[in-house]
């Protein structure tokens, strides 16, 4: 910094020649030294206090804004970090195609115990034993009076629970909050759902994990947090899906049947709109599956999906379509039914003593072993097993279970000219229900592919072309012929034109050979049967139902198509399928005449 002198020589000099002070002039440049230096002080305590200003006004502005912010959400108790992973506790809703609930989360609570900070561990074990009958009392008290510093109590309390756990005023009993899994509708698509269970667990959450059904199989999207929550859209509707339940059930309680199980499917995308299995369970409170004996004993059992049972006459339909489709027959083709037939050193009957010839119709109407078996031998074994194997009875069905893989038929390692013959009328070849209505279904289709599906979507995929679409048609008529003058006559409900098949197969017994009086009754049908929409499968487990003329009858035409009939009048009104061909009665007296499409 450059200093002005006091003393400047050339004023100094100046002013002693024009005999002025030379101190005035020193006196003159202090004065303007000190007003230069008190007006830079001045400035820079001027700057100083802006800045102190401006630090308070941010401070006090960034506290007052916090304080609003804070006044204005909702108050919580403070909760401690956990250092560990995060479970992820969230899991999506499950609906029905309309989208009611068929699956949520309730918030509720757990209850542990901190041992030591109890006043009376002794008391508190016994008044949790009260509230709890479940829980071992020796068990808790050894557990609270013991050296252990946490003790899970239970891990689901209801609301009525966790305040009689409030009264026993003990500091060290302590509520966790977490989710569990909900199914609103109890037992109502049960099989379907599966059920859930606790996975990793904390005192503050638990994650919940799908044990079977879609809630397994589905059980990465569900607890996807990507998906934003969006519910997980099934095929069924509820509506559909508990009248279904409610006259399968009446059905085996009338058939006195051990087991029952009903597939509603749509014909061209092949949703499921209604399946079911009986006995059924509540997926609140999943029951243990069984250790040993028959599985199919259990309620957790799927018989539609994981039953593999010998389906029967209703297999009838598979070589005739395909001979239809080989152009080696017609309707109208008279086949030698003369009973019994040999091959081998096995002879093959039919229930009744048809004659010398049937035509191709008339051995589908009138179920005829001998006159399946010729058609089947006309297309060879190589030919048959190809078309079974398009139908899907190779292989798992491809529905959105974890169950499905279990119920892989039971296809016969050779293929014999015997096997060939007893697989043409549904012995031999063991397969889901599932199964025969994805196969019906394609029938149904005109002869495309149908695959059987659980999620509800807009789109489906073309299924490949198994069968020419007059071949299916013409399998449809003769199914149609099967309910207006065949063994299916208990099936036919005015105004909606099923058309289907019966199958009655004797059970096999788990050491070989058959049971000379357990059956499996089978219904397969498709309505209406010229233009179908829906397939429906029904099938009773050992049922015997009283005859007419004395004694019991079990076959399908008795069992399971009195069923398949109930469930389309009470199913196709819910669907918005009306009745056609139907004359409704005037309006005034003579309520008899009205036709009756409603069942109760």
């Amino acid at each position: 910094m450059i200093r002005t002198p006091l003393r400047p020589l050339a004023r100094i000099l100046r002013a002693r020649e024009t005999g002025q002070d030379p101190d005035e002039i020193e006196a003159e440049l202090r004065a303007r030294r000190h007003a230069e230096i008190q007006n830079k002080a001045r400035r820079r305590a001027e700057a100083r206090l802006k800045w102190l200003v401006l630090g308070f006004v941010l401070a006090f502005g960034t506290v007052g804004l916090r304080m609003g912010a804070l006044a204005h959400t909702q108050p919580s108790e403070p909760r401690a970090q956990s250092t560990g992973a995060q479970i992820i506790s969230q899991r999506a809703d499950i609906v029905d195609r309309r989208g009611r609930v068929l699956a949520t989360n309730l918030s509720t609570h757990a209850l542990y115990a901190h041992p030591r900070d109890l006043v009376d561990p002794a008391r508190a074990a016994r008044e949790l034993a009260k509230i709890f009958p479940d829980l071992d009392a020796k068990r808790l008290s050894k557990d609270l009076t013991g050296d252990r510093k946490f003790v899970w109590i239970k891990k689901k309390l209801s609301p009525e629970q966790m305040q009689a756990v409030h009264d026993i005023g003990e500091p060290g009993l302590v509520f966790g909050p977490r989710e569990m899994r909900l199914y609103p509708n109890g037992r109502l698509a049960s099989h379907i759902l599966g059920g859930s269970t606790f996975g990793q667990e904390g005192v503050s959450s638990a994650e919940v994990l799908g044990t079977a059904g879609v809630e397994k199989a589905f059980d990465g999207w569900l607890r996807d947090p990507a998906n934003a929550g969006a519910p997980l859209a099934l095929s069924i509707d509820l509506t559909a899906q508990a009248a279904m339940e409610e006259v399968l059930a009446n059905g085996m309680k009338v058939m006195s049947a051990k087991g029952a199980t009903g597939i509603l499917m749509e014909v061209k995308t092949g949703e499921i709109v209604a399946m079911a299995s009986l006995p059924d369970f509540d997926p609140n409170d999943r029951p243990r599956p069984l250790l040993k004996g028959d599985a199919s004993d259990s309620p957790l059992f799927n018989r539609a999906v994981q039953g593999q049972y010998e389906l029967g006459s209703t297999f009838k339909i598979f070589p005739v379509a395909q001979a239809f489709d080989e152009k080696l027959v017609n309707a109208n083709t008279m086949i030698n039914a003369s009973s019994p037939m040999k091959i081998g050193k096995y002879l093959i009957h039919d229930f009744h003593n048809y004659g010398g010839q049937l035509s191709v119709a008339d051995i589908i109407v009138k179920s005829s072993n001998v006159g399946t078996v010729r058609i089947a031998q006309m297309l060879g074994a190589e030919r048959q097993q190809k078309f079974l194997k398009a139908l899907g009875f190779f292989e798992p069905t491809p529905v959105e279970m974890t169950e499905a893989p279990t119920g892989k038929p039971l296809v016969p390692q050779r293929w014999p000219a015997v096997t060939s013959a007893t697989v043409a009328f549904g012995h031999g070849l063991a397969a889901s229900p599932l199964h025969l209505a994805s196969a019906y279904a394609t029938l149904a289709n005109d002869g495309r592919r149908v695959r059987p599906t659980l999620v509800h979507r807009k789109t489906h995929p073309q299924g490949e072309q198994v069968l020419s679409e007059r071949a299916a048609r013409a399998a449809r008529d003769l199914l149609r012929q099967v309910v207006t003058r065949g063994t299916a006559k208990a099936a036919e409900v005015p105004g909606y034109d099923v058309g289907g098949k019966t199958g009655t197969a004797d059970k096999p017994r788990p050491g070989g050979g058959y049971y000379a009086s357990k059956v499996v009754s089978t219904f397969a049908a498709m309505y209406p049967a010229d233009q179908p929409e829906y397939v429906l499968v029904v099938t009773l487990d050992e049922p015997s139902v009283a005859a007419a003329g004395g004694g019991e009858s079990r076959t399908a035409g008795a069992t399971a198509a009195p069923v398949a009939a109930a469930l389309v009048q009470r199913l196709s009104p819910m669907l918005g399928l009306r009745p056609g061909n139907v004359t409704l009665p005037e309006i005034g007296p003579r309520p008899d005449d009205a036709v009756k499409i409603v069942s109760r």
